[in-house]
């Protein structure tokens, strides 16, 4: 993983703020500090960070309007991390676009992980793998740029989202669980809510419409194509 990448930590608990940057910048990481929601996006703008760490609780804005605004421009990976665990938050973070959603009390190793493993799967392939995949007369599915596009014009996904609709349609034609797609997408070691596929679903339906062949397969999960 390239390093000097940048991570905004947007936490208006400085102990908390300096845990995580310790951790972060011990692996390899530049890393941006913001105590509330309206500094954060002020940072974000200026140094254009690959991933932001997100509380919800601030003093200004909460987390979920900074997400809103952040998708709004920009399909930078976001990290809730929270004290907030009820159900409710955590459906409403992904439906924002999220990628992932940590609460606390937690381990600043565990954050480092999940940190590389959301830019990893955010990293673009070598060229030699390079794949365009077609959905019908509408779509195509460029893994190596991460890119889909609808009628030949790109599509702004999460890095989630996209990595669902890839792996959908490396599959296309065969109905998947949802735990065959947390474990295709998500990863095997992955913890939580199979409803996290349903959400990520609603939003891939909303952002590319009613062309999108992904059906629900009652009992099972869904099928692209």
């Amino acid at each position: 993983m390239p390093s000097e990448q940048t991570i905004i930590v947007i936490e208006d608990d400085p102990n908390i703020a300096d845990l995580l940057d310790t951790y972060l910048r011990g692996a390899g990481f530049r890393v941006l500090l913001a105590g509330d929601g309206e500094r954060g996006l002020d940072l974000i703008s200026q140094q254009s960070p690959v991933l932001a760490i997100l509380d919800i609780g601030l003093p200004d804005i909460d987390g979920f309007e900074v997400c809103r605004r952040i998708r709004s421009k920009s399909a930078m990976p976001v990290l809730f991390l929270t004290a907030r665990d009820g159900e409710i938050d955590r459906v409403l973070g992904l439906e924002l676009g999220a990628d992932d959603y940590v609460t606390k009390p937690f381990s600043p190793r565990e954050i480092v992980a999940r940190v590389k493993a959301i830019l990893r799967r955010g990293q673009p392939v070598a060229s030699a793998d390079a794949t365009i995949i077609s959905i019908g007369d509408e779509f195509d599915i460029d893994i190596s740029r991460r890119e889909v596009r609808l009628k030949g014009q790109p599509v702004a996904l999460a890095t989630r989202e996209f990595d669902l609709i890839a792996y959908l349609a490396t599959n296309q034609g065969i109905a998947l669980s949802r735990q065959q797609l947390l474990d295709g997408v998500w990863g095997a070691d992955w913890y939580g809510d199979d409803r996290t596929v349903d959400v990520h679903v609603r939003q891939l339906r909303k952002k590319l419409g009613d062309e999108l062949p992904l059906a629900t397969v009652w009992g099972i999960g869904y099928r692209l194509g």
